[in-house]
């Protein structure tokens, strides 16, 4: 495939993605808009696991703990700005997209580097059990919260501020997702095309050998990891958005699985591979679960074909029909 004919595909699905709550209102399905919305986010948590995953080669089993932490920094947040008494007494409730974000990326990356720390002194099977059972006390943290909703999860009443645009509008609230999954592509794009993306791909195919060079190994990788939690956060800050509610559900391991096939769909350690997962995946679980409450089995078979045959997940397979791979 020539660099042209790149080009004016890249400008086609562009034009393809601006449009879309356009095209969903004239045939007459604006529910499209709402799950292409959930694709965006999703690809978001995918990419950022596929940064670590992919790239650094971490096998992590517990992203859902950064997602749901960016889900209920937004839930916390907007509950105590309703009620008008601070968080622990000292920190103010907010409202504005603004102040939420930052503040899950702070918490989410703090999360990420304690959980990352204890987790990379540790490796293989060991890493993927840490990072679970951490997962799960964070899991089992949010349950027992019963202020916020416990079990139930807690509800947002109001969408965050932002620069007057009402988010409870769904053609607004894709744009917005749109446009921050766009910077967060670009920023996973400079991080592996830099000298840290570089260092952290040689991790992944030689540890041993790269510490002999004199790498500080477990430094790249701790960042590595906390650049994937962070990912993870606002993914979940903007599902809190999204759906103006936070549960334990986005905090469970079957999130980290789900996240995890998304990453296998589309392509590990490919750049647009885990949005494309995301988006075959949303779209696979709404077809499939309008035709069986059983979803998974099928899900499970195409997941099969997709690891046995395709060589790449759905973009290693899209480049071998343009002609890319052989």
């Amino acid at each position: 495939m020539t660099k042209s004919v790149k080009i004016v595909l890249l400008l086609l699905l562009a034009a393809f993605l601006l449009a879309l709550p356009y095209l969903a209102e004239y045939v007459g399905g604006r529910a499209f808009t709402s799950l292409a919305t959930r694709a965006l986010i999703y690809g978001i948590a995918a990419a950022s696991l596929n940064l670590a995953l992919g790239y650094g080669g971490m096998i992590s089993f517990g992203h859902a703990a950064f997602f749901g932490i960016g889900g209920y920094v937004v839930g916390i947040l907007a509950y105590h700005h309703g009620t008008g008494e601070p968080f622990l007494g000292i920190i103010p409730g907010s409202n504005h997209l603004l102040v939420t974000i930052p503040v899950a990326i702070l918490v989410s990356g703090i999360f990420a580097a304690i959980i990352g720390a204890l987790s990379l002194r540790t490796s293989g099977v060991q890493f993927i059990m840490i990072t679970l059972a951490f997962a799960q006390m964070v899991f089992f943290l949010f349950v027992s919260l019963e202020t916020y909703g416990g079990d139930d999860g807690l509800i947002i009443r109001r969408t965050n501020e932002f620069f007057g645009l009402n988010l409870r509008d769904r053609t607004t609230m894709y744009y917005l997702c749109l446009g921050v999954a766009t910077l967060v592509f670009i920023a996973i794009w400079r991080i592996v095309r830099s000298r840290f993306g570089f260092a952290l791909v040689g991790i992944r195919q030689s540890e041993r050998r790269m510490g002999a060079v004199g790498l500080d190994t477990y430094r790249y990788k701790l960042v590595g990891f906390i650049l994937s939690g962070i990912g993870a956060g606002i993914a979940g800050a903007l599902m809190a958005n999204f759906l103006r509610f936070a549960s334990p559900d986005m905090l469970a391991w079957t999130k980290s699985g789900e996240l995890m096939i998304m990453v296998i769909l589309g392509g590990v350690g490919t750049l647009a591979g885990p949005f494309i997962g995301a988006a075959v995946f949303i779209v696979l679980e709404s077809v499939l679960a309008s035709w069986t409450a059983n979803w998974q089995f099928p899900l499970g078979i195409i997941l099969l074909f997709v690891v046995l045959f395709t060589h790449g997940g759905v973009q290693g397979l899209l480049e071998r029909i343009g002609g890319k791979r052989r």
